[in-house]
């Protein structure tokens, strides 16, 4: 997904129906809060509204809090939706929460300056969500890659690589990575994982919470070579030549 709002929407809506038929599932939960429901639906038809009405509401909402409660899943969808807030709401909104607190006002900041340089790009990386590189033909960079959770693809066939070492860095939590190498490019690979599969040029390798590191056979002899460091929590990595 491309977008991390749809996917915190889906995995809310995933925790939202197991924490429904975790309620269906236990009949005392599901009669308080049928309870509840009905306590405020004759609270909310009446047109009168006596201390007793009121204090059937209170009992209603009551009911409903409680048995909500109860279910795991809900609290598990309060500290999802708690830590995704806290990592990717604040950073779209642009807020700073720690702008004024405490710890800044005695802080002492030295700064180092140097020349200006022209060669300067600040790049958006994304939290969460499906990446492709190289859709289009691009001028080579370095590659630098840090995401949390999607699938990555990078496609070095629509760039040139110098005739030096040229690095791809991904750092990543969850999710598969795929790199496509042309021919006539030197391939070194480090991989570390806690579970995953390394595929390189048709070689497969199981880690688990192992590291590996692979070269092709002509690295050595090219002037044109490519090294890829990679560390995932939980993903398989696949070096393709195209």
């Amino acid at each position: 997904m491309n977008n991390p709002w749809r996917f915190f929407i889906v995995v809310e809506a995933l925790l939202f129906l197991f924490a429904i038929w975790q309620i269906l599932s236990n009949p005392p939960l599901l009669m308080l809060l049928l309870f509840g429901i009905f306590s405020i639906y004759v609270v909310t038809t009446r047109k009168q509204k006596t201390n007793f009405y009121n204090f059937l509401l209170i009992i209603g909402c009551l009911a409903i809090f409680i048995s909500l409660l109860n279910s795991p899943a809900l609290w598990i969808m309060l500290i999802f939706a708690i830590l995704f807030i806290g990592l990717k709401g604040f950073e779209v909104s642009g807020i700073d929460l720690t702008k004024n607190a405490f710890w800044r006002k005695k802080q002492m900041i030295i700064v180092e300056t140097d020349e200006p340089h022209h060669h300067q790009a600040r790049t958006k990386q994304q939290w969460f969500g499906n990446e492709r590189i190289g859709n289009q033909v691009y001028e080579w960079d370095d590659i630098n890659v840090n995401i949390l959770y999607g699938d990555t693809i990078i496609d070095l066939g629509n760039t040139i690589l110098p005739k030096k070492d040229n690095i791809v860095l991904i750092r990543k939590g969850f999710g598969r990575t795929r790199i496509l190498v042309p021919s006539g490019v030197g391939v070194m690979l480090e991989h570390a994982t806690i579970i995953g599969e390394v595929n390189f040029e048709g070689e497969k390798n199981a880690l688990r919470n192992e590291s590996l590191k692979i070269y092709s056979e002509d690295y050595d002899e090219n002037t044109r070579r490519i090294k890829i460091i990679t560390n995932t929590l939980f993903g398989d990595i696949e070096v393709i030549r195209v």
